[in-house]
């Protein structure tokens, strides 16, 4: 028994490990070893070995970690077949290859969900990686295209000045780039080639990089078509407070002065904080004129604190755009890298937060000396439990073993439905037959020596 299953773990990443054991396995024991039994990955698997001629030193290989806070996925080890020389075949797998295959396809579809906390940091990445291209001023050849294939051109060659801008121009989307360049492939395995990191780490990059540049352009050319159709900078910051005004004027009218009067009274306070708080709600309108003024003027004419409420507004838009997609690009990597670039198992299907899918392997010696070997599963693990009134009304006798009880446990599941007691089942079963006779015989129930 070990804690790490070093036979697929060995195999997974193409290394080495376990040495003091194997030098146990192959040299003392002989082929005495019938089963090496480990935890660690959190699924059951059992590899037994394929009848061939020479000496067998492991019979059968076992893991077991299904007690974990989480699941680990069986598909990525389902072409493991050869240990010390010998060829082994996956006789049990637990949740089978296909089912853990339909769970890994859940870091796309159910990442965001299971880990709404990712928002928070991606869209702020996000909006660094794109800083220093606000505002996008000459969009004019992408609106203006005749045909749809054009417009892509024009568009994607838009993103294509932007990285460059990036690149040869910025500073803060710079810095941003290369800091999440040097997480992403610190982020790799460290198990992998430096080479191989620096790919993946690039890849990764690449995409999160082009995805933000995409989110940025949409959302100027969304601005840039609002302000050609006079819905948004018709009238300066506080065209929301200007048209409350009409309105007030027309169906509220002030004949006594009363407005006036409170005005003066509050020293400018009551017209002031209702024209801010409309400018601050009217957030739209608060980029698109300090767009415009920025595309006529350039970012000089803007002060400090200008620009500090332009990036404040483009930053509270961009960040609702962007989490969605941060989110999506984060749990497709994750998926292709464990389906297809065989690394990252562990963050993937941890990240996914998976609490069922439980078992725990039982041991039981018969009658003529045979291991038998049961693995007891439950699908689903309940999520509410509740005092068993049973448990309390069984009598108790001093010492006794609590699964010797009818009700061994105080609690069971809220939903008899979902009680393990009626969900359980057996996943594997296999026998270890005796290879040495015993010194001691069985006779009515007695043992004599």
């Amino acid at each position: 028994m070990t804690h790490e299953p070093h036979w697929l773990l060995d195999w997974y990443w193409n290394g080495a490990s376990g040495e003091n054991v194997s030098h146990l396995i192959l040299d003392y024991l002989k082929g005495r070893c019938k089963l090496r039994i480990a935890g660690d990955l959190h699924h059951y698997m059992r590899h037994s070995c394929v009848p061939s001629e020479g000496p067998v030193h492991v019979q059968h290989l076992l893991v077991n970690g299904c007690g974990g806070a989480f699941l680990h996925p069986t598909h990525v080890f389902s072409n493991f077949s050869k240990f010390y020389g010998k060829t082994y075949e996956c006789k049990a797998a637990y949740p089978c290859f296909d089912d853990s295959s339909r769970i890994a396809l859940g870091n796309i579809l159910k990442f965001r969900k299971k880990n709404w906390q990712f928002d928070f940091i991606g869209g702020i990445i996000y909006f660094i990686l794109v800083f220093s291209t606000f505002p996008q001023c000459k969009l004019d050849h992408i609106l203006q295209d005749d045909s749809f294939s054009g417009h892509l051109r024009s568009f994607f060659g838009t993103v294509w000045s932007a990285f460059v801008y990036v690149l040869e121009h910025s500073s803060v989307s710079l810095v941003g780039l290369l800091m999440l360049l040097i997480a992403a492939i610190v982020f790799v395995p460290s198990k992998l080639a430096r080479k191989k990191r620096a790919i993946i780490g690039i890849l990764h990059v690449s995409v999160h990089l082009t995805a933000a540049l995409i989110l940025m352009l949409l959302l100027e050319i969304g601005l840039e078509t609002c302000i050609r159709h006079k819905l948004l900078a018709t009238s300066g910051y506080h065209s929301l407070y200007q048209w409350y005004q009409s309105v007030e004027i027309e169906h509220f009218p002030d004949p006594t002065g009363l407005r006036s009067r409170i005005e003066q009274w509050t020293f400018g306070l009551y017209p002031a904080c209702i024209k801010y708080l409309m400018s601050a709600f009217d957030v739209p309108e608060v980029m698109a004129v300090t767009r415009s003024n920025i595309c006529e003027n350039g970012i000089q004419s803007l002060s400090r604190g200008g620009a500090v409420i332009y990036y404040a507004s483009v930053f509270l838009y961009f960040w609702v755009f962007s989490t969605p997609v941060v989110s999506l690009v984060f749990g497709s990597y994750l998926y292709i890298c464990i389906n297809w670039l065989h690394v990252h198992f562990d963050e993937a299907f941890s990240s996914l937060r998976i609490a069922n899918y439980k078992s725990f392997t039982r041991f039981h010696i018969n009658r003529d000396g045979d291991l038998e070997v049961f693995t007891l599963a439950v699908d689903k693990v309940p999520k509410e439990w509740k005092l068993d009134p049973d448990w309390d009304v069984e009598a108790k006798q001093q010492q006794q073993s609590s699964y010797r009880r009818k009700y061994p446990s105080k609690w069971c599941a809220s939903s008899g439905q979902q009680d393990p007691v009626n969900t359980a089942r057996i996943v594997d079963q296999f026998v270890i037959r005796q290879t040495e006779q015993p010194d001691f015989v069985t006779t009515n129930g007695s043992v004599s020596h």
